[in-house]
């Protein structure tokens, strides 16, 4: 391995994680594979390649969609955001599927010339989330429009929850479902309801079965990563099977210097590290501009050589120091573990999240994406 900075992929883990997610499903669900903002950072080409069990691919965003079909992707696609009036025709001729909430969106496919295809519409219902939605007391014209729009065909209905990962009382996103059946009701008296019909994100996938209906649309556990804690113990609480989901990615580097520093010597931008003894200071090569956050300067830890090293000054936009004082064996290129294990010891993406103060969703996704993925095994 020549790079300094790089993300390895277990191989096996996507797969297993998406039949964990489908095992309380029903029979014919199908299962969308969220691989939106790089595929949560893991990489959006190698992911892809990971999961041939999944059914569909869901993207943020027309050109994420672009991307997949670049790379010979045939399996449906569904852009879960707004797509650009003026790329409406561009994203048909690509086969995607969109999701719609704005009139404007639905009059503009019925300006178009012919397509090559009807737009496949999934039209996506505000239940309390106060995003992206079309509001109850819309909706129903909003069918109307949709079925009366001679290039679209309604595929699907959608929404998202606001309050389901983060809590142990679900009474909110209970309320939410029952607006969504309220709207699903709308559109059975409307023609019948289309083909596609989805709203279970991971926690939804994992806790009630309820929010299944006919397609999973599965992100963060997809990449063995838990919404939150209370979603773990939400499910021992009902006593639920448990998923076994494995950590997709690691994320390492290399010590490319070694130096002893005097005590009382400062370390970093703003002096904001002394150190108290004799300190071996381990350079590397990775700072804020990879995604490693500027405030796990003076506060996380890093691996090296199987045991912890703490992360000395603060993170630069290239560089960050660590004190490698306790591993005198360390040496310049030894692999550093960023994320994830080495021997017994394992840092994970909650552990980076709690010392950064944000959530492990942010600390995957904001990996650069210019950093090599390997994919093991």
């Amino acid at each position: 391995m020549s790079s300094l900075v790089w993300i390895e992929l277990d191989a096996r883990a996507p797969g297993h994680n998406l039949a964990e997610l489908r095992r309380g499903a029903g029979a014919g669900a199908l299962a969308c594979a969220v691989v939106k903002a790089n595929a949560y950072g893991h990489g959006l080409a190698e992911i892809a390649r990971l999961v041939p069990s999944a059914d569909w691919f869901g993207v943020n965003s027309f050109e994420e969609g672009l991307a997949l079909r670049a790379l010979g992707e045939t399996r449906p696609v569904i852009v879960l955001g707004h797509v650009p009036v003026a790329r409406l025709r561009d994203a048909v001729d690509a086969d995607l599927s969109l999701t719609v909430f704005n009139r404007e969106t639905v009059e503009a496919l019925a300006r178009l010339a012919v397509l090559p295809r009807p737009a496949r519409l999934h039209v996506k219902v505000e239940t309390g989330t106060g995003r992206q939605g079309v509001l109850a007391a819309d909706l129903e014209g909003f069918i109307r429009l949709v079925r009366a729009t001679p290039n679209a065909a309604l595929e699907g209905l959608s929404t998202h929850f606001a309050n389901i990962e983060d809590t142990t009382d679900h009474s909110y996103a209970d309320a939410q479902l029952a607006r969504f059946s309220e709207a699903l009701e709308t559109v059975d008296r409307l023609g019948g309801r289309p083909p596609i019909v989805h709203t279970a994100c991971t926690a939804a996938a994992i806790l009630f079965p309820k929010t299944h209906f006919t397609m999973l649309r599965t992100g963060i556990g997809l990449y063995g990563l838990w919404p939150s804690r209370e979603t773990r113990i939400s499910v021992r609480e009902r006593g639920g099977p448990v998923p076994d989901l494995r950590p997709v990615l690691s994320w390492k580097t290399r010590l490319v210097q070694v130096k002893e520093l005097p005590e009382a010597s400062y370390v970093g931008y703003g002096c904001s590290y002394r150190t108290t003894r004799r300190t071996r200071v381990g350079v590397l090569p990775v700072g804020y501009a990879d995604g490693y956050d500027r405030a796990l300067g003076n506060r996380a830890h890093v691996l090296v050589r199987g045991r912890r090293s703490p992360v000395i000054g603060r993170i630069c936009m290239n560089l960050c120091m660590v004190d490698v004082t306790d591993v005198p064996e360390s040496r310049l290129d030894d692999e550093v573990v960023l994320l994830g294990a080495d021997g017994d010891e394992r840092i994970s993406a909650e552990t980076l999240a709690e010392w950064a103060g944000t959530i492990n969703y942010e600390v995957v996704s904001r990996i650069s994406p210019f950093l090599p993925r390997i994919v093991r095994g």
